[in-house]
């Protein structure tokens, strides 16, 4: 058993019990060891503890130091051990010299209190811990507890989809601040957290304002959040915004909990609306209308974006606002007219965060090729810095490519061009029914040049449940999709979008939706309820396995077999039913998954079929021969390298591998 030595109890007592209590031996909270029971096993205190001279009264006049630690008592004290290592010198093991010497406060050279401990007291030091790694190791709240930033008297937060999107809005909000600006802070957070630890790092800031960004994907969280912190700080005020309350706001509970929300686009609304608040005056309507600004009235927010952001996090950015169509399922077709930014000073700011190393760029922009001038101008400035390895993500309008844009777009490198091409349908009368101005042979046109003459990668969007669609036809829309070859089929089933004109189709197509967000529909005329949830798993094993791209070989073999869109709806059919999963499917069982899937309905040779499968396999970086591939005659590793993937566009890197291979 590992005991303190009593010389040196005797000659340090108190740095011992520092030491003992405060730095090493104490798990902080308990909740933390409880969090973390597997990578930890507690000790009890040691027995001879409280027999060394001295100790009671030290430990007396330290009480009150460690009585929330140690629970008010020494029984409340637990040791840590992992790895066979005791945290502190004084309890065995000796860790670097200087490191102890700083915890313990000492600043001698040789003053530390492993040197003062025998050798036979010692375990073997062990050179792959550096002091920075035990730093982390034995002060676990470092890591576990977030950091405590500034107080701020208005506050800016939001609930992101997960850790890797910055919140857009809350950098314009806060850009436009002016005389605000320094009183303000943004505290973002992931859905992942909960409400009660998103609440308590609200509360610490002490804002006097929160204003809150709502989104479709965060409303059910942020109304809890809401309904908390009104109930343990009734005296801060709470406004919110997004597109999630800028529409059918009195009929929301969130917007019945806060104090003031805010519709439409608040850059300028929110700074007067804060200004006026904290002047004392207090406007009399609840629910306030925000007019669109002017681009040239707003200050653009790149400037927000931190070194944490431009190292881990999706960079957004737009050239323009609004959409000049109508569908009626879309948001964006309430954004009328169509803004955009002054060519010079967004291209300025480009310029600014590529010097500050940004190299990965998410437009949001709903049309970016409607103005071909525009869109010539931003893609010329990032050919010209194309070699610091770019990647930029666009959305367009799929039937319009003018032959100005296509000249700019052929000489864009591999993996370095991404397009979001909404098709959505491609049934001429569900497009009329919905509003959608869509030449589609035009389209088809497009897309399949952008695969023959360049190097875009190309995000494809279709969309279930739409009012006069039925299965049949989607199916046929998927297959005459899929022949074109973009990367990427993204099947999105039809949600009901606050405030979009979609709603007047429900009673003469008997539309159902969900009334939790994000209010997916359930059934409707054509498609039944059970019909419905074969498209959503549909659409989840698709995204597994196609959009993911890591089955581009043995994946097309399959769906050679005849419709790519029926073939894979048997694959998914037949995945749900051996399975009962869509999700936490680990890599590897999705190979034999797939291995037994053709065993059973693949009609072509399962010697190639296998062969392809185990290529794909490798790709993911696999060195092992699986289970399903040792029955067949191919030996060694097979000629497919494995895939080096990209942070932020992995899937991007996945098909890019694919298209390398094939080219040699």
């Amino acid at each position: 058993m590992y005991q303190i030595h009593p010389e040196v109890f005797q000659r340090k007592p108190v740095p011992c019990i520092v030491v003992i209590l405060r730095r090493m031996c104490i798990l902080a909270p308990l909740r933390w060891k409880n969090r973390h029971q597997s990578r930890f096993r507690s000790l009890p205190v040691l027995p001879d503890l409280r027999g060394i001279p001295g100790f009671s009264a030290i430990l007396a006049n330290l009480r009150f130091r460690f009585a929330v630690l140690t629970r008010g008592s020494l029984s409340g004290v637990v040791l840590k051990k992992k790895r066979g290592i005791f945290p502190g010198a004084i309890l065995g093991p000796p860790l670097k010299g200087h490191f102890e010497a700083k915890k313990a406060g000492f600043r001698g050279k040789n003053q530390s209190l492993a040197t003062q401990v025998p050798e036979a007291l010692r375990e073997p030091e062990n050179p792959k811990r550096s002091p920075s790694r035990i730093k982390n190791l034995y002060h676990p709240e470092k890591r576990t507890r977030p950091k405590k930033g500034p107080m701020a008297e208005i506050l800016l937060s939001t609930c992101n989809a997960r850790y890797a999107h910055a919140s857009f809005g809350l950098r314009y909000l806060l850009a436009n601040m002016g005389d605000l600006a320094s009183r303000t802070a943004i505290l973002e957070f992931d859905i992942a957290r909960s409400t009660l630890e998103v609440a308590e790092a609200i509360l610490a800031r002490k804002p006097r304002i929160l204003g809150l960004g709502v989104y479709i994907w965060n409303v059910s969280r942020l109304t809890e959040l809401v309904a908390l912190l009104k109930q343990i700080a009734p005296k801060l005020t709470i406004l919110l915004g997004g597109p999630e309350v800028s529409h059918e706001s009195n009929s929301q509970r969130i917007v019945s909990l806060a104090d003031y929300t805010i519709c439409g686009e608040a850059d300028l609304a929110f700074a007067k609306l804060c200004r006026d608040l904290l002047g004392g005056k207090r406007p009399l309507n609840k629910v306030i209308e925000a007019s669109p600004p002017h681009f040239a009235d707003i200050l653009l927010p790149y400037a927000f974006y931190n070194s944490e952001d431009i190292a881990h996090r999706v960079i957004y950015v737009e050239a323009s606002r609004g959409c000049p169509f109508t569908c009626e399922f879309c948001l964006s077709s309430l954004d009328v007219p169509v803004r955009n930014v002054p060519v010079e000073q967004f291209l300025v700011e480009m310029e600014n965060l590529l010097d500050r190393g940004v190299r990965q760029f998410k437009f949001v922009d709903r049309t970016f090729n409607l103005n071909a001038s525009v869109g010539t101008a931003i893609l010329g400035f990032f050919l010209k810095k194309i070699e610091l390895g770019l990647f930029i993500h666009f959305e367009m309008i799929p039937d319009r490519l003018p032959d100005i844009l296509k000249e700019q777009i052929k000489k864009f490198p591999l993996g370095s061009l991404q397009f979001e091409v909404g098709i959505q349908s491609l049934n001429p009368e569900v497009q009329g029914l919905i509003s959608r101005r869509q030449n589609n042979p035009k389209t088809i046109e497009n897309i399949r040049w952008l695969r023959a003459e360049t190097n875009v990668h190309i995000h494809a969007d279709l969309i279930a449940g739409l009012p006069g669609e039925t299965l049949a036809s989607f199916g046929e829309g998927f297959d005459q999709l899929y022949a074109l070859g973009p990367q990427e089929i993204q099947v999105g089933v039809l949600k009901r979008l606050r405030g979009t004109p979609i709603v007047r189709h429900d009673v003469e197509w008997e539309m159902i939706y969900c009334n939790d967000a994000p209010y997916e529909i359930l059934s409707n005329k054509l498609i039944d309820f059970a019909t419905m949830c074969q498209v959503k798993r549909f659409a989840r094993y698709w995204d597994l396995l196609a959009n993911s791209g890591r089955l581009p070989q043995s994946l097309p073999l399959l769906l050679a077999q005849g419709s790519a869109f029926d073939q894979f709806m048997h694959l998914s059919d037949w995945l749900w039913k051996t399975t009962g999963q869509a999700h936490g499917i680990a890599l590897a069982r999705t190979f034999e998954l797939i291995f037994a899937y053709a065993k059973e309905q693949y009609s072509g040779s399962m010697e190639t079929f296998a062969l392809a499968l185990w290529r794909d396999y490798h790709r993911e970086g696999r060195s092992d021969k699986p289970a399903w591939a040792a029955n067949f005659g191919f030996g060694g590793h097979p000629d497919a390298k494995p895939v080096t993937v990209k942070r932020g566009a992995e899937r991007q890197s996945r098909h890019l591998g694919e298209v390398r291979a094939k080219a040699h």
